[in-house]
């Protein structure tokens, strides 16, 4: 069957709940999807074209909390607002399913839901999509519960439209999306990842998510969230893209990307583009940048093994909190202009950092601006340790430079007293 995509009306609006209090909990809970007693097993129904409606009521759960809370802690000095980064939706791993339709994949036939409302998806199928397109204001919850889709052109998840679209992982399940040829645009729009959605979209969930990808593996033209549940993903492009940004608060990440394990940016509007990560456990193997925010890139926690050509980027990079390994081959923690509405700088005020550089040209610290290190542990080695264009200061912290402590930085330039923008001596 010729898969063609419908024109949609955009919906792109931003959703900002404003959360009370510095600290947000995520509860984890067990919510099994099988019956309870003699439950009816119903049917999907087909349409004459191809499509399957949801029709079947689950009925089949309540959610219970197991007491598991994930406390997020946000930086005083962070050049975002993140006390509403996250809602208590997103952090919550588990949906109610006592009213939830069950759909059930087939071949070559599509899912559309245009309803807000929460869909527990099964099955194994190729050349299937499950397609939301629901009112502006519609909350629409997608369930996972081992879910297998194999498609050819087109992605498995497409979010055309609601408020909010969540993507929640069963408990030990493990759900494996695949598109493996070139994919098809929608009326000239690129939809070139696993899972698109032109809306926000949140992953969680307490299950696996396995994606292998011929182009982007996750992207968003809004905000993309992520809040829990183990992603093993394989692309050609980019693990996660976002317009306007990335949010992680947890999560279990093995990333191979021949792009950005991490991208956010957004042309339109240089305020956004940026990418925010709270927590989580994070291998990423980049053949371009581990993460980048090509407004703001801030880590304020999580473990990172990151191997890439340059590890971390942003035209504002802050570092407050985190356990980050890198192994780079041009820059380890990169600051440069990407966005004019920013000021270009380099930030290090805690966390626990280890850089090794690659032989040759290579910075482990590049500030096209200024690099400032407040506290924390800088673990360099490297030929070139720091790289900056305007000033430099150490202010705290321990910063080791092939194994010797240093006690302030040194511009790696220091050619002929520096070039243009360059200032040859150390730095307090």
């Amino acid at each position: 069957m010729m898969f063609t995509f419908h024109r949609y009306i955009k919906s792109n609006q931003r959703r900002l709940i404003e959360m009370n209090g510095t600290k947000l909990y995520q509860k984890l809970a067990i919510v099994p999807i099988v019956a309870l007693g003699l439950a009816v097993a119903g049917c999907n129904k087909q349409a004459d074209n191809g499509i399957i409606t949801p029709t079947t009521t689950a009925n089949t759960s309540t959610t219970t909390t197991t007491g598991k809370n994930t406390t997020l802690n946000y930086s005083k000095n962070s050049p975002l607002d993140t006390s509403n980064m996250f809602t208590q939706t997103d952090l919550t791993q588990t949906v109610d399913t006592t009213n939830a339709k069950k759909i059930t994949l087939e071949d070559g036939k599509d899912v559309t839901i245009d309803a807000a409302g929460t869909y527990v998806i099964t099955g194994t199928a190729k050349n299937s999509t499950v397609i939301v397109n629901a009112s502006a204001d519609a909350e629409v919850h997608l369930v996972f519960d081992n879910v297998s889709i194999t498609n050819t052109n087109k992605p498995t998840v497409y979010a055309v439209n609601a408020k909010n679209v969540y993507v929640t992982t069963t408990q030990n399940s493990t759900n494996n999306l695949k598109v493996t040829g070139e994919f098809t645009e929608d009326d000239g729009n690129d939809i070139n990842a696993v899972i698109f959605a032109k809306t926000n979209i949140t992953l969680n969930g307490l299950g696996t998510l396995n994606i292998d990808s011929s182009a982007n593996g996750v992207a968003s033209n809004s905000d993309l969230k992520i809040t829990g549940g183990i992603y093993n993903v394989n692309t050609i492009k980019h693990g996660f893209k976002a317009l306007n940004s990335i949010r992680v608060a947890d999560g279990t990440f093995n990333i191979n990307a021949t792009k950005d394990g991490f991208h956010s940016e957004n042309e339109d509007d240089l305020t956004t583009g940026y990418v925010y990560i709270a927590g989580g456990n994070f291998t990423i193997n980049s053949e371009d940048d581990g993460i980048q925010g090509t407004s703001i890139t801030e880590i304020d926690g999580g473990t990172f093994d990151i191997n890439a050509v340059e590890g971390i980027e942003g035209t504002y990079v802050q570092i407050n909190d985190g356990t980050i390994k890198i192994y780079a081959t041009d820059d380890g923690i990169n600051a440069s202009e990407k966005a004019t509405n920013y000021d270009v700088q380099l930030e290090i005020n805690g966390g626990n950092l280890d850089i090794t550089m690659a032989e040759g040209d290579t910075d482990a610290l590049d500030a096209n601006g200024t690099l400032t290190i407040n506290g924390g542990y800088s673990n360099i080695t490297a030929q070139f340790a720091f790289d900056f264009d305007l000033t430099a200061s150490l202010n705290g912290g321990t910063v080791i430079v092939n194994g010797t402590q240093v006690t302030s930085i040194t511009n790696s330039m220091m050619e002929g007293g520096g070039g243009p923008g360059r200032f040859g001596g150390p730095q307090n």
